[in-house]
């Protein structure tokens, strides 16, 4: 095993000389810096003013979640003979966001199907909704099954049977398990498009709470959401259904409702160190978002036990939106060369040479990992931070290429852009280690050696984050001076329209799920929770920019309402 200074020689590390241009590949500009006029924190003081519950009503709440808890355990752990019974109980946990409490319980469950598949011949076989449902469960959790189980749902021609679209339950399952295919499925990208322009058709026809169910389901699939938001809603959903399990419904809305004080708490604490920083008011150039980083961490782990995993990528998400900023949205070119150079160095030392504004970043940057390095000594686990360390200065370097090319007015080639910026640029490299950093134990030294080589699944993540990011953010951007986007590159290359080069985008995005969906499957290259990061982060992603708005930079309506119902609104019980 290497340690880490045998890794970072390793490491294809681009030397500090290199940063150093000459003056004629500076290209002479104006003293005029490319802001982007974000817009102001949209919340106030309202996170940091936030009043916890009663403690004593609390408790009770607390306890009240033990008892229903063991009730629905109990559900789980006993023999039910109806397999679709069975599968629906653990649908319905999942989706109200309680699953983190079965984990083992569920894990059996799953492997006895997984291992009754191929033989299995039962009542259910030609439901579409029970076929869809088990293909979706046991993939979601890295099981490995046939897409040739769909076949027989198909006419002799290859066309999906007119009769299904009557059943419109299988016809959403259908639809919500096609997205875990993985590279070769023609099937299930049939199926996608087969099931997408049906449930689309017949909306006007649909009753509550199928209406909204599959209104949601279309704008983003399950496979895709984030559990809290997505429980959020299910929980309005069950509820409504006339066969809901009242012990279970209780629990999902208390759970959430802990949950939620518990978040608020993290959120409160975190928005102080934000707001002690003075960023919101010495950097306005800077994107103020402190709850919108905490939702979008909340997306990548919510478990109570990733506590120090939620305040550990929360900082250092700040820092590195801060740097973005920098680069892209004030700093001039040669101040930022003094700023990658310093950052390579990682020594305040380097103060000095920085402008006052980067002084203010430079010394938090540094601060805030020393923080890291103190909180994981009490684990014995400081010796990691390095690790995420050098990927920031990776990062710092990327940015800075993006800002040469910016100032050369450079174009570059889609290839290059996608083997470039759309790797480093996009950050999920250095996001998928700093999660691993409030992992305990099971994130060993070998785990960040592989995420750091940024892996296949980690390229995958990557690409989706850029490409979806530069479709919704590009035609801001292209308003000021700012580095060609994907859409630009691909336009460029292939001579094709902007509306041309952004389903070509979408296209490849869709292909990056389905390598990332293989790599997801068992055996996996790292403990399970670890790849779930990776995965979670891509999900977060659809959610900020899948409708096509950048909902980080310029936060919607949209958005609002997200974070009003996973963190501000709790459910009446």
């Amino acid at each position: 095993m290497q340690n880490i200074k045998e890794w970072k020689k390793t490491r294809k590390v681009m030397a500090i000389e290199n940063i150093v241009m000459s003056n004629d590949e500076i290209v002479q500009q104006k003293e005029v810096r490319p802001l982007a006029h974000y817009h102001t924190n949209l919340w106030g003081d309202r996170f940091l003013n936030y009043t916890p519950p009663n403690q004593e009503i609390q408790a009770k709440y607390e306890e009240e979640a033990q008892d229903l808890k063991e009730e629905v355990r109990k559900r789980l752990v006993e023999v039910v003979n109806d397999s679709k019974e069975r599968l629906l109980t653990i649908d319905n946990i999942e989706q109200l966001g309680v699953a983190y409490h079965f984990e083992a319980e569920i894990e059996d469950n799953l492997l006895q199907f997984y291992n009754n598949y191929s033989h299995e011949l039962e009542t259910y076989e030609k439901d579409l909704h029970f076929v869809s449902l088990r293909f979706r469960l046991l993939r979601q959790h890295g099981f490995y099954v046939s897409s040739d189980v769909f076949i027989q749902f198909k006419n002799e021609d290859g066309t999906f049977k007119k009769e299904l679209t009557k059943d419109v339950i299988g016809m959403l399952n259908l639809y919500e398990a096609s997205y875990l295919r993985v590279q070769g499925e023609k099937l299930l990208d049939e199926a996608i498009k087969f099931t997408t322009n049906h449930l689309k058709s017949i909306l006007d026809q649909l009753s509550q709470p199928l209406l909204t169910q599959v209104t949601q389901a279309l704008k983003l699939p399950l496979h895709k959401g984030i559990t809290r938001l997505l429980s959020r809603y299910y929980i309005s959903t069950y509820e409504a259904n006339p066969k809901h399990d009242e012990t279970l419904l209780r629990f999902a809305k208390i759970d959430f409702n802990l949950l939620q004080s518990m978040h608020l708490m993290e959120l409160q604490a975190l928005t102080r160190w934000w707001k002690d920083l003075e960023f919101g008011t010495k950097l306005p150039f800077a994107r103020d978002r402190i709850a919108e980083v905490y939702f979008w961490m909340l997306g990548t782990f919510y478990e109570p036990k990733y506590a120090l995993g939620r305040e550990i990528f929360t900082k250092l998400y700040k820092m590195t939106s801060v740097m973005d900023d920098t680069y892209d949205a004030y700093g001039l070119f040669p101040e930022l060369q003094v700023y990658t150079k310093a950052v390579q160095r990682w020594d305040k030392g380097c103060m000095n040479e920085l402008p006052d504004y980067m002084k203010l970043t430079y010394e938090a940057l540094l601060d805030t990992f020393r923080g890291f390095e103190q909180n994981l000594a009490k684990e014995g686990r400081s010796h990691l931070v390095p690790y995420v360390q050098e990927l920031m200065k990776a990062q710092c370097r990327a940015y800075f290429q993006e800002a040469k090319w910016c100032n050369q007015k450079y174009v570059p080639s889609y290839d290059e852009y996608l083997d470039s910026a759309a790797i480093t640029t996009a950050g999920y490299t250095l996001m998928s280690a700093a999660t691993y950093l409030g992992m305990g134990e099971l994130a060993t030294e070998e785990a960040f050696e592989w995420v750091s080589q940024t892996p296949k699944p980690v390229k995958a993540s990557c690409i989706i984050g850029r490409l979806i990011g530069d479709i919704a953010s590009y035609k801001l951007e292209k308003n000021r001076d700012h580095v060609a986007s994907a859409v630009q590159c691909y336009m460029s290359q292939y001579g094709v329209s902007e509306e041309e080069a952004e389903e070509k985008l979408r296209e490849l995005v869709e292909e990056a799920w389905k390598d990332l969906n293989q790599e997801m499957l068992r055996p996996t290259k790292l403990p399970r929770p670890l790849m779930m990061r990776i995965l979670n982060l891509s999900r977060v992603i659809e959610v900020f920019y899948r409708l096509g708005v950048d909902d980080y930079s310029v936060v919607s309506e949209n958005m609002k309402e997200k974070i009003h119902a996973v963190l501000i609104d709790p459910v009446m019980v």
